[in-house]
Order: structure tokens, then sequence, then C-alpha cells
């Protein structure tokens, strides 16, 4: 494999935008794992926050490294990796994420950031560049993800339903007050173990393209999955609050019952997700889990339209963060 030239300054910049882009990450994603927690009253979001930072990096311990190397070498042909195509990626991801926060739309920055890498890749090579299987994978999991959130978020909620069909209220929503610290914690674990490991893979990536590490390597560097951990966990404890009440409120009212079980609903799907290496959405994951609960006891519980708009930036977030990617990359050819 041919090996890039850079300067050290390239290469620390590059570091540094993607370390920015994992900041970003948990920042725009911390309403996902606190949301649900905030918005039944069970805690107050600062203590929200810092409890889904802690339990984002504690996913360090807990989850393996597969997600990554999806990312780093299953999502374009490492090949044709340089500066300008991780510029290109990075660019993208950071520039949809900003804006889909300014409105306070829960996208994914996980889908932003492989829009990124495809726009660039495809920028510079053309589609040959694209590795198709992994690629696949990932598009699939769009789907699968909050199918598999509004599934198990429903049949938990039913299961819960049944158990305590004879309980008062008031006991209910005491048990569930404390069951849903940890089922909040479950998630921000889920959270942390899948998001952060997008950017170990692309610095993986960079780090292999310019022969800093060996391509056959089994994993990356242990300061690479620390500092991309140290990240995102850091992103999160400063919250995107725009997006909170979206995730929290506008699509179905919960009460702590539903908390619980849309969290635990999501934090199973995304477990799954990092044990079989696929990078997915923690938004459409625990968006799904919501959807999921509310329709579980009456379909006119969820907001639909909310949930429509929703769906749509789903839909424009590849492409959109594909198209400022390719734009990038050929900025970043005049700048770098």
């Amino acid at each position: 494999m041919h090996t890039l030239q850079i300067s050290i300054y390239v290469l620390v910049l590059l570091i540094g935008l993607a370390l920015i882009f994992d900041f970003m990450n948990g920042f725009h994603d911390a309403a996902n794992a606190i949301a649900t927690v905030v918005s039944t009253g069970v805690l107050k979001p600062q203590t929200a926050v810092a409890m889904a930072a802690l339990f984002n990096f504690v996913a360090i311990f807990v989850v393996g490294l597969h997600v990554a190397g999806t990312v780093g070498k299953g999502t374009i042909d490492p090949g044709i990796v340089d500066q300008y195509v991780i510029f290109g990626a990075l660019t993208g991801a950071i520039v949809w994420n900003l804006f889909t926060w300014y409105y306070g739309i829960p996208s994914s920055s996980s889908h932003a950031l492989i829009g990124g890498l495809v726009g660039a890749a495809v920028a510079k090579s053309g589609t040959s560049a694209l590795v198709g299987g992994g690629l696949w994978k990932t598009v699939q999991w769009i789907l699968i993800s909050p199918l598999m959130g509004f599934v198990f978020g429903s049949i938990i909620m039913l299961i819960v339903s049944w158990i305590f069909v004879r309980s008062t209220p008031r006991r209910v929503d005491k048990w569930f007050r404390r069951l849903q610290l940890v089922s909040a914690a479950s998630y921000s674990l889920g959270h942390g173990g899948n998001d952060a490991q997008k950017t170990i893979g692309i610095i993986w990536m960079l780090l292999i393209a310019v022969g800093q590490v060996p391509a056959g390597g089994a994993e990356p560097p242990l300061w690479v999955i620390v500092s991309c951990y140290g990240a995102i966990s850091f992103g999160t404890l400063f919250g995107g609050w725009r997006i909170v009440k979206t995730m929290g409120q506008k699509i179905t009212k919960l009460k702590p019952v539903g908390g619980f079980c849309a969290e635990s609903g999501g934090a199973i799907t995304l477990l799954i997700a990092s044990h079989f290496g696929v990078p997915v959405s923690t938004t459409h994951t625990i968006t799904g889990a919501i959807v999921g609960v509310g329709s579980a006891q009456k379909m006119s519980a969820v907001r639909w339209g909310v949930a429509g708009n929703i769906v749509w930036a789903w839909v424009f977030t590849i492409p959109a963060s594909a198209f400022v990617a390719a734009i990038a990359w050929w900025v970043g050819h005049h700048i770098m």
C-alpha cells in the first residue's frame, strides 16, 4: 500500500478536526441519551448530562472495537484515503451536524460521517472507491435500527404494563423513577460504545494511510481510543438542548415507565449493533423506541407529523453531508 506523505502539522490538524467532530457528535446526540430521563422529570438536565457523559466513557471498557473496523476499513477503499478525503468527510459531517443542531432536528451524526466519507471518496475517485458490502450493511440498518428500537420499546412496554396491571399509578411511577436511572445509563453506554468508534475508525484510517500504524493491525493505538471516548463524553457534557425538547416531548408525552421502556429498547438495539460492527444511528434508534412506547399505549399518543419530519431528516442526511463533503474536498485542494 502506498504511504501518504503529509506534514506533521496537517496530520495534527486532521486529527484535531476528527476530535472536533467527535465532540460535536456527543454535543448533538446528548439529547438522545438524556431527553427521556429529563422530560419525565426523573433527573435535572445538568445531572442527566453528567451521568450520560460518564457512561459514554465507561463504554470503553465494555464494548469492543468492531464498529471502528467497519468505518476504518469497510466504508471506502483505504487506498484512496489522503488528507483531502479526510478533510472533506469531516467537514461535511460537521457542517450537517451544525445545521441540524441549529434547527433542532434530531438527525444522525453517524450517517453524516458516512455520507461525508462517501462524498469525498466519490469526488476523488468516483463510485469505484466505495466498499459496497460495508455501505450496504450501514444502509440496511438505517431501517433496521429504528424498527428494532420500535419493536423492543413496544414489547418492553407491553410486558411492563402486564406485570404492573394491578399496581397503582403512584407505585408504578415510584418504581420506574429509580429504574429509569439504570435504563438511561445503559443507553448512554450503548451510545458511547457505538458513536465514539466512528471517529476512532476515521483516525485509524488516516494513521494507516500515513504509515503511522500497520495496515494489518488488529486495533488502533490506545491513545486514539481514549481521546475519542474522551471527546464524545466531553461533548455530551455540553448537551444539544435544542434537540432535547423534540426528542423528549414533541414525539409523544413520556412518563418514567415509558422512558424506561424506550431507553431499554434503544440500549438493547445499540449493543446488538455494536457487537456486529454496524455503525448505526443512536438518533434513529431512540426515536424508533420512543414511537414504539407511544404506540403501545395508543396510536394517537404519537405525533406522527413530528415523527415524519424526523424521518425526512434521516433521508437527507447522507446525500446532504456527501454533497458538502465533495465541495470541501475540492476546497481542501486549494488550502492544504
